[in-house]
């Protein structure tokens, strides 16, 4: 098996007596796209600082091509940053801002010219080399900050939030520009944001954090689908969280006794363990799912229209901690303060120790 491209070994990071980072280890592959996910002051954004060279670790070692990049300044590292607010210098015209890298390098002109043409053409922007960027859009302006940081040719490209100053509609847009970028240069990008959404519509590989640890990663289907932690199950996605206790275990089968009553799960946790067993909202069915598993009765509290489909809060008649949330069809009659019958399938239950 190959080396990783980014082999990050036991970082942590203090700022005074704050502790952002907790003995983080994470190996990045040539050619991934990583999402590093989490909430504010999760450590993703000073994990990204730390690669980039603008924050030297409190502890432990950064490996970019095997080489020790621990202490080496931004400038001599193999990495390259795009920052959420561009950071383009308005003076100059788009060439020059996207030819500036190889002009630190020594490039001569008419090559950095050549250079900077090409890397504006691969993300759309071919017309752009001789206008100014405050002639230019917010989505064009992100892309020529791309064009600024590929065309130096990094082995990992660092994107801070990127997208978190464009709308709805241009912030899609330039996802699915972004992803066809990677896939064309071939580099590895390492993306930091809050956004779930973003975040699997992007990654092959997602890293979620939370107070300064690594949660869970691998691919975000797996993340979806199947959780590490609680934490994972609610930020990745929303879930409906059943608390519960191991009561039996044995050949691979489970009892879980939950306010909702006893259910039988595949999973080999020891009796007595306590547990949780989330359920995403498209895996809730209102009504009997044929063979599935009852969840009880819902008192609807909210239906929102979402397009293709109503989101549904409601709160269980059992127990009034337990507030479910499904995704309905968008042509069903249910509303507010209808009291409807809750299931599952066994098999879309996801068991989660704590």
């Amino acid at each position: 098996m190959s080396a990783p491209l980014v082999d990050i070994s036991s970082v942590s990071h203090r700022f005074g007596q704050h502790t952002v980072l907790k003995n983080v280890s994470l190996t990045i592959e040539p050619g991934s796209y990583t999402i590093l996910l989490g909430p504010s002051g999760s450590g993703k954004t000073t994990l990204l600082s730390i690669l980039g060279g603008f924050v030297t670790p409190s502890e432990g070692k950064v490996l970019i091509r095997g080489e020790d990049c621990t202490a080496v300044p931004p400038a001599k590292r193999p990495t390259t940053t795009v920052f959420q607010d561009y950071a383009l210098f308005p003076h100059m015209s788009v060439g020059s801002n996207v030819g500036f890298g190889l002009r630190m390098q020594g490039v001569d002109g008419a090559t950095r010219a050549a250079r900077a043409r090409e890397a504006l053409a691969l993300v759309g922007l071919a017309t752009a080399f001789d206008k100014k960027p405050h002639q230019l859009s917010g989505g064009q302006r992100q892309r020529v900050a791309l064009a600024r940081a590929l065309v130096v040719e990094p082995a990992v490209l660092l994107l801070d939030e990127p997208l978190g100053a464009l709308d709805l509609k241009l912030r899609r847009q330039m996802q699915d520009e972004l992803k066809a970028i990677q896939k064309r240069v071939g580099t590895a990008f390492i993306h930091v944001t809050h956004d779930q959404e973003e975040a699997m519509a992007l990654a092959d590989h997602c890293v979620v954090m939370n107070d300064g640890r690594i949660e869970d990663e691998g691919p975000p289907e797996r993340v979806y689908a199947r959780p590490a932690t609680r934490f994972s199950a609610t930020f990745m996605g929303e879930s409906t969280l059943i608390a519960g206790t191991v009561t039996e275990a044995k050949s691979g089968k489970i009892t879980v006794t939950t306010k909702l009553g006893s259910l039988s799960l595949p999973g080999t946790l020891p009796a007595g363990s306590t547990v949780a067993l989330a359920v995403r909202p498209e895996h809730l069915v209102l009504g009997t799912a044929g063979g599935g598993v009852a969840l009880g009765m819902a008192k609807v509290s909210d239906v929102v229209f979402q397009g293709s489909f109503k989101r549904m809060l409601g709160t269980s008649t059992t127990d009034p901690a337990l507030h479910f949330i499904a995704k309905v069809p968008a042509a069903s009659a249910v509303q507010p303060g209808d009291v409807v019958a809750v299931s599952c399938d066994a098999g879309d239950i996801i068991l989660l120790a704590d």
